[in-house]
């Protein structure tokens, strides 16, 4: 069975990576990788850290393109590889531009789709923005949809997905996490110098579009932290995006900046993956971020008004507390003034699997290859 694998943003490489690797490892299966470049540059660091080479390197992001045109120029290469591999079938996952497209693409080739990462709702269409519709969309476009959990199982059959053709696995993200984080690493002497402090490490992420006018909060709690706590560093990898960048520049880069807050380039998935091993609490706006975390068993504030990981939240590994800054500061306050609640939260059992979903995944594949 020829099955394409295609891709295009860092999340989606790391999450692909451990699913790849056994794929290539299997004679029965023929899997060609494509890669949109929608994250060129951040992407190719992830696939170099697996040893993974894309087949076909689809380069589609321009300056400054709107949704629309990046949409129609990956829908018209997309259709162009699809036309030459003629694959059996089309694997997609989560929630991105190049998951939608990909998908789209394959039904008008008329070539079924299995969706990774399937069955993830906020019900609110807006929220994240635009990441929930393509959920949708691609839901409606897939014959095979490989959930994370049994509630991300409950969505896809309220929405009439048959129950023969949805599998829970769990999030392949676990693996890679797993996997990276028990390599030996160095860090970079700025982070090692931070490390060496011995203080507790709150490690903060933003880059969600719905939070952009909604930043303020997030960084004035931060700043109100660094007050409350004298035993904390604040480490904050800042997004590229111009949005974010200037309210950092606004709310935190002042004249009385607190040398405790270390605002830094975004970093490789390795190095962010082993700063979140050695981290107290994680403060994001991420959706990857909510799963990977508590795998390490690092408790996570939500900086965002809903998630998409329901699960998390009702297992408390995660908590949503939304962008109101006095809101952020009380969750936050709670974990560094009680280690017992600290613990609690720190040692519950993360929600979304236990390592062993690229595994469960290709076993599947090879099983459905009697039915494509």
């Amino acid at each position: 069975m020829k099955v394409l694998i295609i891709f295009g943003t860092r999340p989606e490489g790391i999450k692909f990576a451990p699913i790849i690797q056994r794929l290539m490892k299997t004679k029965e299966m023929d899997c060609i990788l494509v890669n949109t470049g929608q994250h060129r540059e951040i992407l190719d660091q992830v696939l170099s850290l697996f040893s993974i080479t894309p087949h076909y390197q689809l380069n589609i992001m321009k300056p400054n393109q709107t949704l629309e045109e990046i949409t129609s120029e990956m829908i018209k290469k997309i259709g162009e590889v699809y036309e030459k591999e003629n694959p059996d079938l089309i694997l997609v996952l989560g929630d991105t531009v190049t998951t939608f497209t990909g998908a789209y693409t394959a039904f008008l080739h008329r070539i079924p789709v299995g969706h990774i990462e399937a069955g993830l709702r906020t019900f609110n269409m807006y929220s994240p923005f635009p990441e929930e519709i393509y959920r949708k969309l691609v839901t409606s476009l897939s014959s095979y949809h490989f959930a994370p959990t049994k509630k991300s199982k409950n969505n896809l059959l309220e929405e009439g997905i048959p129950e023969s053709n949805i599998f829970v696995v769990g999030n392949p993200v676990i693996d890679a996490l797993l996997d990276v984080t028990s390599r030996p690493y160095t860090f970079p002497s700025n982070i090692q110098k931070i490390i060496e402090n011995n203080r507790r490490i709150i490690l903060v992420t933003t880059h969600r579009r719905e939070n952009f006018l909604k930043l303020e909060g997030i960084y004035l709690a931060l700043k109100q932290l660094l007050v409350d706590f004298d035993d904390i560093e604040i480490i904050f990898p800042v997004h590229p995006n111009p949005n974010v960048r200037k309210q950092v520049q606004e709310h935190l880069l002042t004249d009385n900046i607190n040398p405790r807050i270390h605002l830094i380039d975004p970093l490789d998935y390795e190095c962010f993956s082993h700063l979140m091993k050695h981290s107290y609490l994680v403060i994001t706006d991420s959706g990857g971020i909510q799963e990977e975390a508590p795998a390490l068993n690092i408790p996570v504030l939500v900086v965002r008004e809903s998630t998409e990981r329901i699960e998390g939240v009702e297992a408390r590994t995660l908590q949503l507390v939304g962008t109101d800054k006095e809101k952020i500061l009380a969750a936050t306050r709670k974990l560094l003034k009680n280690p017992s609640e600290h613990s609690k939260m720190a040692r519950i059992l993360n929600p979304y699997g236990d390592g062993t979903s690229a595994k469960q995944i290709v076993t599947l594949l090879k099983s459905l290859e009697k039915k494509i």
